[in-house]
């Protein structure tokens, strides 16, 4: 009876953890600020996180800058502009990894962000559960040189926060 448990243990993968993942449709990348709210959408890139050793993990995901979205056509187009995000130069917003630890909350890892042909090392805390990466962090527009302060009709402010929701399948 051992051996028929060991063997559909091992057949069937039970107990097995996936480290390498697919971006499902329904992720959100969610950005808000003091007069700009929207989401990016169009997300790629690689995944490879084990849960229990967090520490081989790595992303290499990026953004399309044009995907930015505001639900008003004539933000977007001044968001994509040279002013902001500068989509056509920059053409991606993109984050790859450089170290995972396991938190008491979930998780953090640590890596280059680059936004508007700057890059800036970020740590982003994060939760997985149910094959949905979430997680939040904050960035300064001024850090990646993006001007301001005036978009949408008013003061944007400097902060901008993003939120992130990325539910994932194995390959």
């Amino acid at each position: 009876m051992r051996t028929l448990l060991l063997i559909s243990f091992l057949t069937f993968g039970i107990g097995q953890v996936t480290s390498n993942w697919n971006i499902s449709e329904g992720y959100a990348v969610k950005f808000s600020a003091k007069k700009a709210v929207g989401t990016f959408d169009k997300l790629q890139g690689t995944v490879q996180f084990d849960p229990s050793d967090p520490t081989t993990a790595k992303f290499d995901v990026w953004l399309e800058t044009a995907s930015i979205s505001t639900g008003n056509k004539t933000q977007d187009k001044h968001a994509r502009g040279n002013k902001w995000l500068a989509a056509e130069q920059y053409p991606r917003i993109s984050f790859k990894s450089s170290e995972f630890k396991k938190t008491t909350k979930g998780y953090k890892v640590k890596g280059q962000l680059s936004i508007h042909g700057v890059t800036k090392e970020v740590s982003i805390p994060f939760a997985f559960n149910d094959q949905v990466f979430t997680g939040k962090l904050t960035v300064n527009r001024q850090d990646y040189g993006i001007e301001g302060p005036f978009l949408f009709g008013g003061l944007v402010g400097d902060e901008i926060a993003v939120e992130l929701l990325v539910p994932v399948t194995s390959q």
